[in-house]
């Protein structure tokens, strides 16, 4: 469950990201679409992290350490 909560935050986190870019390349001045989408993406990012956080704390997820 809590897995898939994380794939999806971690998508919605990409098309904030999306959405960040095409305001960026939109001709419209004084537009508030690039602050908006970062603002979304950062609180995103917090609850992808505190999700993360609780999965590993819970035994959900285990870490692995990566072999050379």
């Amino acid at each position: 469950m809590i897995k898939a909560l994380i794939v999806i935050v971690f998508v919605a986190i990409l098309i904030s990201l999306g959405r960040g870019f095409a305001g960026l390349m939109s001709a419209e001045r004084g537009s508030r679409k690039v602050v908006n989408a970062l603002t979304v993406r950062i609180a995103l990012s917090i609850l992808l992290f505190i999700l993360l956080f609780v999965a590993w704390s819970t035994g959900q997820i285990q870490p692995h350490g990566v072999v050379p």
